[in-house]
């Protein structure tokens, strides 16, 4: 017989003085002491339907008013996320956060994976800049910044992509901007000569494209002897070459090695507004070291890079990247210097955004019409989130829960409104290119079905098809 059976056949017995704790006790009050007339079958169930319930006690429903739908707490139940199936606020399970707990569990890499991948990425970066600083003249000056999820402690399921960042340092250089978004920039020497003249256009611009192609035929060259590697097809408007590893042992291993120009001077007005907002969270004082560090630019483009502004074609523009500045923040992210170490207190930020990530990753699977949604939207919105609940125990661990169901909110609201501001360029709508307002709506929809209903699809991913209420 169910639980629900049980606490059915209790309510169907004559009613008990409610602070009647023993049944037997509470009969007796009620009877002449005469005649003790005593149901010795009806008795015994009573003292072992009371005599069990820790669990009874434990779960305790609450009273049901008329107009209440009576829940079914202990009936294994099919999970269905059609649109027609949500409930706002009604979660399938009484205990949310437990799937929350256990999918992190399974997100989290183990640590011999993790020192393996590094290790053979580590090698063939070092390989690859030994090449350009002995046979090149234009990338001699190269240096490895490594950036990205696994840098910043948020990789999730495997090791199994990395970012590196080559970059070449430049100075004197006239930054242009290309577009009005503050995104993308035009890059010209002021004076003098450099080692990447080569790639100058005729008005003395630095051209995207050109350098970028010099760039993979020498990474061509360098990985052509390099045991169970290979180079991955080129893709539009990506600023990375991409390796393709084999043969570790563990998992294959993408590498995106990235070109980027250093700029070694103040950040672009575009980006007033941006950073400002970490003074509440992190303090002043950070936010000037950051500044102090100078930007990077990629041979990043949007659209079919055939569009021309002041005689600049869109391929051979750069786009600004503060990667860095992530890494930094993301890494020291508590308003107390203490959150997250070994003295001090464990906040729940990063589950928070790893869990959005792994979200995102299950519904682009589910359609492919979301494949224009990527990770760096959720890094971004969790950045905002902490510049409005700045404080250490605004993302307590023990709320994971809470911290999560608000965080697909503030997600949520950046679909739905079709805007997602650049944490470091206010003017740049993350949101604006590619992605249309129908996706947008569609999956803040699947979001809020998926929070609404106990993130069904977290279960199918840990292996359950069907959820069991305790």
């Amino acid at each position: 017989m169910s639980g629900r059976g049980k606490s059915q056949s209790v309510r169907a017995k004559s009613p008990e003085p409610a602070h009647a704790k023993n049944p037997v006790r509470a009969k007796s009050a009620r009877q002449p002491p005469k005649e003790p007339v005593k149901d010795t079958k009806k008795e015994t169930q009573q003292i072992t339907d009371e005599s069990k319930p820790k669990k009874t006690k434990e779960f305790k429903q609450p009273k049901l008013t008329t107009e209440e739908k009576a829940p079914v707490p202990h009936k294994c139940v099919e999970v269905k996320t059609g649109s027609r199936m949500v409930k706002k606020g009604h979660s399938v399970d009484s205990n949310p956060n437990k799937i929350l707990f256990t999918t992190i569990d399974q997100l989290t890499i183990k640590k011999k994976h993790k020192s393996e991948s590094a290790s053979i990425v580590n090698d063939t970066v070092k390989r690859i800049m030994d090449h350009m600083k002995k046979c090149t003249e234009c990338f001699k000056d190269v240096n490895a910044l490594r950036t990205g999820s696994y840098y910043e402690n948020l990789k999730i399921s495997n090791p199994d992509e990395f970012d590196v960042m080559l970059t070449v340092p430049v100075e004197r250089v006239d930054i242009r901007l290309f577009g009005d978004d503050g995104a993308f920039y035009s890059v010209a020497f002021k004076r003098g000569k450099h080692s990447l003249d080569r790639f100058l256009d005729e008005d003395n611009t630095i051209s995207a494209s050109g350098m970028l192609t010099e760039f993979r035929n020498e990474v061509k060259k360098c990985v052509k002897i390099l045991k169970d590697v290979r180079l991955e097809k080129k893709k539009k408007g990506c600023p990375a070459v991409t390796l393709l590893i084999n043969g570790t042992g563990t998992v294959p291993i993408s590498l995106d090695i990235v070109l980027g120009l250093e700029v070694r001077s103040s950040w672009p007005p575009f980006t007033q507004g941006g950073i400002d907002k970490i003074d509440i969270w992190l303090g002043t004082k950070v936010k000037k070291e950051q500044k102090f560090k100078g930007y990077y630019l990629v041979p990043k483009y949007e659209g079919k890079g055939t569009v021309e502004r002041e005689g600049v074609c869109a391929r051979d523009a750069w786009r600004i990247s503060f990667s860095h500045v992530e890494k930094s923040i993301l890494t020291n992210h508590g308003s107390q210097k203490t959150c997250c170490e070994a003295s001090g207190t464990r906040c729940c930020r990063k589950d928070c955004l790893k869990l959005l990530k792994h979200l995102l990753g299950l519904l682009k699977a589910e359609n492919p019409s979301l494949s224009k949604f990527c990770s760096y939207h959720a890094k971004t919105t969790l950045l905002h989130a902490c510049c409005s609940r700045t404080k250490d125990s605004d993302w307590e661990a023990a709320q994971l829960g809470l911290c999560f169901q608000q965080l697909l909110e503030d997600f949520e609201g950046h679909l739905k409104d079709g805007m997602l501001p650049n944490f470091f360029i206010p003017s740049h709508n993350l949101l604006s290119s590619g992605h249309d307002r129908k996706s947008c709506q569609l999956l803040a929809r699947r979001i809020e079905e998926e929070r609404n209903n106990g993130f069904p699809i977290f279960h199918k991913s840990v292996g359950t098809t069907s959820i069991t209420s305790p």
